[in-house]
């Protein structure tokens, strides 16, 4: 099955230092660009993370620092892999939860303005787990009757996504081939940040997930204790996470002013 797009989607699957979204950084990136015609874009480059990686990490991944140490560093390749994804929607395997907010801190931190606002992002394991309850090789085994040989090699899990999602389509009838019904079928919950701390609440209105102000809205707190927004942008949570608060507490003031 073709999926039935309106714009390009970017499937794509990160090999990492850890699973720490602030401070863990990419060591392996693989993109596949599906685009509405079906024509396919691939783009794979190893990537000199500036940080050891855990011996215990390179066991799951395989890649060594030895691997690595002659590879561009992620600031090195940003604009090329923006280039690639800055026109469409991204799909992945758990990739609202980890890909997607481990990229958008490298991208900013090599200064690059990701954004997620206009993109719909669809995560295929969501889809998985709500469907079937299993790993990324046991549904490409389930859909797609294949063994995934060199799991977690970065380009392999990207493919098999890439085919277990068309294969979901075909399976399940509720699925519809879009890409907006799947990227709100394949939301846990809806968060401005991806990372978790800041939520949507029935309104569509941003209120902080987690803390002593779990539940409250952002712009309430922003204006009732304004010592909290400075501690927010010190503290140590994701860049995108301060971007979202940041752009808040500017269209707030903004608001007043008009």
């Amino acid at each position: 099955m073709q999926l039935n797009l309106t714009k390009p989607i970017c499937f794509f699957d990160l090999e990492t230092t850890g699973i720490n979204i602030t401070h863990d950084r990419v060591v392996e990136i693989s993109i596949l660009k599906v685009h509405p015609n079906g024509k396919e874009e691939t783009y794979t480059q190893r990537v000199n993370p500036t940080i050891p990686i855990p011996p215990h990490v390179t066991l799951v991944h395989g890649i060594s620092d030895a691997d690595v140490m002659d590879k561009p560093t992620f600031k090195d390749i940003s604009k090329e892999v923006y280039q690639m994804i800055k026109d469409s929607d991204l799909g992945g395997f758990n990739s609202n939860r980890f890909d997607i907010p481990l990229l958008a801190e490298e991208m900013l931190r090599a200064d690059v303005d990701f954004d997620m606002k206009n993109t719909q992002s669809i995560d295929v394991q969501t889809i998985f787990h709500k469907m079937e309850q299993r790993t990324l090789s046991a549904a490409y085994k389930f859909y797609c009757g294949k063994s995934l040989d060199n799991a977690h090699s970065a380009e392999a899990d990207t493919i098999a996504t890439y085919e277990v999602l068309k294969a979901q389509l075909d399976k399940y009838e509720e699925l519809e081939n879009d890409a907006k019904f799947l990227a709100e079928f394949s939301s846990r919950n809806k968060f401005a940040d991806f990372a978790g701390f800041i939520s949507y609440n029935k309104d569509g209105i941003e209120c902080f997930s987690f803390g002593k102000h779990k539940g409250k809205l952002v712009t309430e707190i922003l204006e009732k204790e304004p010592g909290y927004f400075g501690w927010l942008l010190n503290a140590d949570f994701p860049l995108y996470t301060k971007k979202v608060l940041t752009a808040i507490k500017l269209r707030t003031f903004n608001n007043k002013l008009s």
